[in-house]
């Protein structure tokens, strides 16, 4: 191990690896979803013979995020780099918003959450990480996108002074994952109201993923040390065990299988940024239908939950084995994220860029040419 040295990897080519990893991802969030959380928010479903109890999809998907916003970010300029996420982040989640809410307002059976208008507003504004009490999510697989969007808007700030760079930016990095751990036994202590409002609004608990992802770029791109790098993930896993741990009078319960699966999770990153690709290991067949999966794999993040919920009751009411229940749940939110990707996504991502670019090419003739991304950023 001593002997591994990371390679630089371009991110301009395209490379079945990511398109695994973010589809790999992405297939964990629903089966966590479809198999555990559905039952546990509506035990009328009844039991599954099927369950993936671990919450590891989502956190993963958010290292992944840090780490080719970190990539992307040294490419053209920065208010490109940041209206290119807003582009890309914000105008699926709004489609999916409003889609989700008049799919509850008026499928929902009796006794299951029915939306009002105030809550599409909330949801709209993203107020529920804020306020949870008082806004109810209409998805529960949104509350990954503030945190995203304010990540990319710090990560753009932070890049234009010396804090993005060098030295600064590695005590910046352990800060951010060392300050919400040491406020942790604080956290869990019932403070008051107010905390609670400023730690989850602005995401401190969750803040070691993105610290994680930025750690891989620095580190395959050798801007960090091995040491260093490993010792700074390890921290990160530990903060993962204690957010998602409880206190209970005989001491402290840890979900080990969250936490083994986000260092695991890690580590296939680590060596899809620092590695050679996975071709060779993928059959040529398989190639394609990931390569779509994963260009479809927001899509289907924002839209399959709340709606494939509702899924799983109308089969249960057939009489559908669970396994089947499962299956028709992915499968709708593939077919839903596919037409959210291909109806909004991607037309309101090219459109809002040709608009920036127009905009800024009347203002500023020379400015440098689009980056190239790495596919999409959810």
């Amino acid at each position: 191990m001593s002997s591994f040295r990371p390679v630089s990897v371009s991110s301009g080519n395209r490379r079945i690896s990511w398109d695994l990893v973010r589809a790999g991802c992405v297939l964990l969030v629903l089966v966590y979803h479809a198999t555990f959380l559905s039952v546990a928010l509506h035990p009328e479903l009844g039991p599954r013979r099927l369950v993936f109890p671990h919450q590891v999809g989502a956190s993963l998907l958010l290292v992944i995020s840090a780490y080719f916003a970190a990539v992307t970010i040294g490419r053209g300029s920065l208010g490109r780099y940041w209206w290119g996420r807003i582009a890309r982040l914000l105008p699926p989640f709004l489609a999916a918003v409003v889609v989700i809410f008049f799919v509850l307002r008026y499928l929902s059976p009796k006794g299951w959450f029915v939306p009002k208008a105030g809550d599409l507003f909330a949801n709209l504004l993203m107020l529920w990480n804020w306020k949870p009490a008082a806004y109810p999510f209409l998805d529960g697989s949104h509350w990954t996108i503030p945190l995203q969007l304010m990540a990319f808007t710090v990560a753009a700030l932070l890049y234009r002074g010396s804090w993005g760079h060098g030295r600064k930016l590695h005590g910046l990095l352990w800060a951010a994952v060392l300050v919400p751990l040491l406020q942790w036994p604080f956290r869990v202590a019932g403070p008051p109201e107010w905390y609670r409002f400023v730690v989850d609004g602005f995401g401190f608990h969750r803040w070691h993923l993105f610290v994680a992802g930025v750690a891989v770029r620095l580190w395959s791109t050798k801007r960090l040390s091995t040491p260093e790098f490993v010792l700074l993930e390890l921290v990160c896993v530990t903060a993962h065990a204690l957010h998602g741990s409880t206190v209970t009078p005989s001491g402290i319960t840890v979900e080990w299988g969250s936490t083994i699966g986000i260092a695991v999770g890690v580590a296939v990153i680590s060596l899809a940024a620092a590695g050679p690709d996975w071709d060779r290991f993928v059959p040529p067949f398989a190639r394609r239908a990931i390569q779509w999966f994963a260009g479809v794999s927001y899509g289907v993040f924002l839209i399959h939950q709340a709606i494939g919920y509702l899924v799983l009751h109308w089969l249960s009411g057939l009489g559908i084995d669970p396994l089947l229940q499962t299956a028709g749940m992915i499968a709708t939110g593939v077919v839903l994220g596919w037409a959210l990707t291909r109806l909004v996504e991607r037309p309101a991502h090219r459109f809002l860029m040709r608009g920036y670019d127009s905009w800024t090419g009347r203002r500023r003739p020379d400015d440098e040419p689009a980056p190239v991304t790495a596919g999409n950023s959810g």
